[in-house]
């Protein structure tokens, strides 16, 4: 008989050096086990929403777009947007505790989440069913009331039952409704042994002396709806609110759009009609001798187009970064598709002139497309620091941010990560790595075998498994370095406070993913 059920707390690897499994991965593998949906809850970032929003329309399985936050002052919670206004206000108060803490951290009190937590599902996440977990029921009950929850989640301790029954009783006390989940790290229970490598490199330890650091149990991957029922089969009505909580959430990625902010620099004037005049006087100084009919009608043609498509705002962001950098003497130009445009070019943004190339403007912007624009402009790597701090003044530093990259294992970073984990010595790794040439993907066997190197030995064996699954996992998030190719300006956006999308109008070129600011 098939037992509907939801599994609503699911990490990634995006959770970076916890999870051991991809969006893919995962929603494959509830598509085969028949849970009607996942709640994507990564720890403190929604790194992996894009992928697992991909995913989620690749199975057919419904995405729940949550996230697991650890608040300074509070237990841990997940929380689930139910609309876009408030997938909004998780952003800005993710965005507020990576402010706070620095690089690869993230500081979260309590009443940060009662400021932001309007239209959020939260979760009380319990350990033991003690006075702080009754103390925190009636906390999340009196801020959250009919969107507050706890989890029934298994630990595989002594006493688990007991356990799970004295929280029941708490939150029935606490008017808080149960929900049963499973913790997901991994998809299938042979991803456990990467689990446990990527938590002792998180803990920069070998596996020999992990001891307690590694999970305790081996059962925290997907398990088909009727085992968790047997499981939970106590708490009947904890497994079907898994869907009650699935039918609140109604917020997707979809309904996430490129927004502009207005910048006009004439007060009365529309974003258009600022843009066609600034269009239309920088033509007359390109072409001081009159415009040429083609030019004019190209200039038109585009403006026609950008006004559709209302784009405006967004053309006269950048060139107000590009003025300013020429102002003081800032050498810059634009580049790449946007030197298909004449506006790009009588804006002074880039160099191609129109009137002597055939350009054509729907290779940059195009209405059936609609792909919003990049507009990419080189700026001089030594004066390049002084346009950023210029964009962080001008703009605020609340709608201005450099653009998030997440950095991957490749196979040398691999490999030298599983050997420390393995505990092999650092000659050996450092030989074993050293036949990976350049940003390698894969591990040559042939390479390998010429070191001289005993490759059935079981630990090196085991190693340069090991290394092949970790490569392409996410390591870290971190922002992209303005340097070199990457020192090219784009127009971002983000999800950031209650009124909705945000500008991050200082983005570096780079990946982008919603949510991490």
């Amino acid at each position: 008989m098939s037992v509907p059920y939801a599994e609503l707390q699911v990490t990634t690897y995006f959770s970076f050096l916890r999870g051991a499994s991809s969006p893919i991965e995962l929603f494959e593998q509830a598509k085969a086990l028949g849970i009607e949906a996942l709640g994507v809850c990564d720890r403190n970032s929604l790194a992996g929403m894009v992928q697992a929003h991909v995913a989620a329309k690749e199975t057919g399985i419904r995405l729940v777009v949550g996230c697991r936050l650890d608040l300074a002052n509070f237990a841990p919670v997940l929380v689930y947007p139910t609309d876009r206004a408030a997938y909004g206000r998780l952003c800005r108060l993710l965005s507020l505790g990576k402010a706070r803490a620095g690089k690869g951290k993230c500081h979260l009190l309590w009443e940060d989440l009662v400021a932001w937590g309007e239209g959020l599902l939260v979760i009380l996440l319990p350990d033991t069913a003690d006075d702080a977990c009754a103390l925190h029921l009636r906390k999340l009950k009196d801020a959250f009331a009919d969107r507050a929850y706890m989890a029934l989640t298994l630990r595989r301790r002594p006493n688990d039952q007991m356990r799970l029954y004295e929280l029941a009783h708490l939150a029935h006390q606490a008017r808080v409704p149960a929900v049963v989940t499973n913790d997901v790290l991994f998809h299938t229970h042979d991803r456990r042994i990467l689990q446990d490598v990527v938590t002792c490199i998180r803990n920069h330890t070998t596996i020999d002396e992990a001891g307690f650091a590694r999970e305790r149990h081996v059962d925290r991957y997907l398990k088909p709806p009727a085992e968790m029922a047997r499981l939970f089969s106590r708490y009947p009505e904890a497994i079907d609110r898994t869907r009650e909580i699935v039918a609140r959430c109604r917020f997707s990625l979809d309904d996430l759009a490129y927004q502009y902010p207005d910048e006009v620099s004439i007060p009365g004037q529309s974003p258009q009609q600022a843009l066609e005049a600034l269009t239309w006087e920088g033509a007359t100084a390109a072409y001081p001798e009159g415009i040429p009919p083609e030019v004019r009608k190209t200039l038109s043609h585009e403006l026609a187009l950008i006004g559709r498509m209302d784009y405006a705002p967004y053309f006269l962001t950048v060139h107000s970064i590009v003025r300013h950098a020429r102002s003081q003497g800032i050498l810059c130009q634009g580049r790449g598709s946007a030197a298909n445009s004449a506006v790009c070019y009588v804006l002074g943004i880039t160099a191609i002139d129109p009137a002597r190339t055939s350009l054509l403007f729907e290779r940059f912007v195009s209405e059936e497309r609609r792909e919003p624009p990049d507009i990419d402009v080189d700026f001089e790597h030594a004066r390049r620091e002084q346009v950023i701090q210029w964009i962080y003044g001008h703009y605020g530093r609340n709608h201005a941010a450099l653009t998030a990259v997440v950095t991957r294992y490749r196979a040398k970073g691999a490999l030298r990560d599983v050997g420390k984990v393995m505990g092999l010595p650092e000659d050996l790794i450092r030989t074993l790595s050293g036949q990976i040439w350049g940003w390698g993907r894969k591990l040559d066997e042939g390479a390998l075998n010429e070191t001289g190197i005993d490759l059935s030995d079981r630990r090196i064996r085991l190693t340069l498994d090991l290394a092949r699954c970790l490569i392409g996992v996410p390591r870290h998030l971190s922002r992209k370095h303005p340097a070199g190719d990457a020192g090219i300006f784009r127009r971002r956006w983000y999800c950031g406070p209650a009124g909705g999308l945000s500008s991050a109008r200082a983005g570096v070129h780079g990946c982008v993913d919603w949510g991490c600011h």
